[in-house]
């Protein structure tokens, strides 16, 4: 399937929607909990929208306009810069669009597993996507609803879920979580760029696999480094992306950043990625803007109260739900596993210069990773649009080629 989901980066949360501000109110939650969920979720909005403004002096302030940039362009940047730095206030709960493509075999697979989802949002959109896709697909979806069919699988996804909870809740009483760094490398293959080399002199011979893997071990490393060269070839730019060669071995790396940061990258389809409950228990960021504008009460305030809702709706039993009172601060740990060809793809692009300072700062540790941790320094240069340059005005760039284009 594919997905574009509206970018809460330059969104600016500051409207309401049928006379509230944009957050879902989960089902889950009712009585005393609901009223001060809604308490909870006004203030942070609010002061969300009150910071805005504010930000956007500061940063004018500290960024003035280039005698080149026209006021469009400074006043975009800028705009961008504040709301950047500003998302994290939001929770979890903020409602967003998204838009969904795929065959019939994708939703049915779907749909199935929302309809085993915990929680009430997703198994009640799941049963509005089902009415909707019926209207121009019915005969995909014949089995999705039948108790004896897509009911039964539904059960089977919510009972294995179920039981691997508790199966890990046994097996790892005790066992505290050790400090690890931002991104660790934690698997992957010492011999991997031997089988891209061998990989990329495939098509190019005549010899079987195993037999040019064999060469391409007996090779000097400069040797191999010559192959990878000119099978990545000059790239023009990110797009220009080596063959199927770089498919051949992989990278695994688990990642411990704000939820924000995550929700860009979880975008990213071709690879394996999985995240485990959003809590407040790994603590948040906290960009320095917000020191150096006075305006850290405010963000500090905000993190408060969602951790304090957080626990107070785990201990009402609402496991499922808590996670909504997170703000996007919070961090969040997860593993994206992928393959060298799509770790180019999402590096070169997560590290632009446009790009939020703190996926970026997640895809720079990657690609130093890849070169000093696992060794392969000549799959690591091939990825020659990866940017690690420091950026302050992250959007200033873009908006330029922006004006440009309007222009012409």
């Amino acid at each position: 399937m594919a997905y574009l989901e509206q970018s809460t980066r330059y969104v600016p949360y500051t409207d309401t929607l049928h006379g509230r501000w944009r957050y879902h109110v989960p089902e889950e939650v009712q009585g005393a909990l609901r009223e001060r969920y809604v308490r909870t979720m006004d203030a942070a909005f609010t002061t969300y929208a009150s910071l805005i403004e504010r930000m956007q002096q500061h940063f004018a302030a500290k960024y003035p306009r280039a005698p080149q940039d026209s006021e469009g362009v400074h006043r975009a940047a800028i705009r961008a810069k504040a709301l950047d730095t500003l998302r994290g206030m939001l929770p979890a709960a903020t409602q967003s669009n998204v838009g969904l493509f795929g065959t019939g075999q994708a939703y049915e697979a779907l749909l199935l597993r929302m309809r085993a989802h915990p929680l009430h949002e997703v198994r009640a959109c799941a049963d509005q996507m089902l009415t909707e896709l019926r209207t121009v697909i019915p005969a995909f979806l014949t089995r999705v609803d039948q108790p004896e069919r897509g009911g039964r699988w539904s059960e089977y996804l919510a009972s294995t879920r179920q039981a691997t909870r508790e199966v890990a809740s046994r097996v790892l009483d005790g066992i505290e979580a050790e400090p690890r760094d931002e991104v660790t490398l934690t698997d992957f293959d010492p011999d991997g760029e031997i089988k891209i080399v061998a990989a990329a002199l495939y098509a190019a011979s005549e010899l079987p696999d195993d037999q040019l893997l064999e060469a391409a071990r007996r090779m000097p490393a400069a040797e191999r480094a010559a192959v990878l060269r000119a099978c990545a070839g000059a790239r023009g730019n990110r797009r220009h992306r080596p063959g199927r060669a770089f498919e051949r071995t992989a990278y695994r790396f688990d990642v411990l950043t704000d939820y924000g940061a995550f929700r860009d990258l979880q975008r990213h389809r071709l690879l394996t990625l999985e995240w485990q409950p959003l809590s407040t228990r790994h603590g948040y960021t906290e960009p320095d803007a917000l020191r150096e504008a006075g305006v850290l009460d405010g963000w500090t305030r905000a993190m408060d109260a969602s951790a304090d809702l957080y626990e107070g709706m785990r201990a009402a039993g609402l496991d499922a739900a808590a996670p909504y009172a997170v703000a996007m601060a919070y961090r969040v740990r997860f593993y994206m596993e992928m393959n060298a060809r799509e770790a180019m793809h999402v590096i070169e692009l997560r590290t632009a210069p446009q790009g939020h300072p703190a996926y970026r700062r997640v895809c720079q540790q990657m690609h130093r990773l890849i070169a000093e941790r696992a060794g392969h320094r000549a799959v690591a240069d091939a990825m020659t649009f990866v940017d690690h340059t420091e950026v302050e005005l992250e959007r200033l760039k873009a908006e330029r080629e922006l004006e440009k284009r309007r222009s012409r």
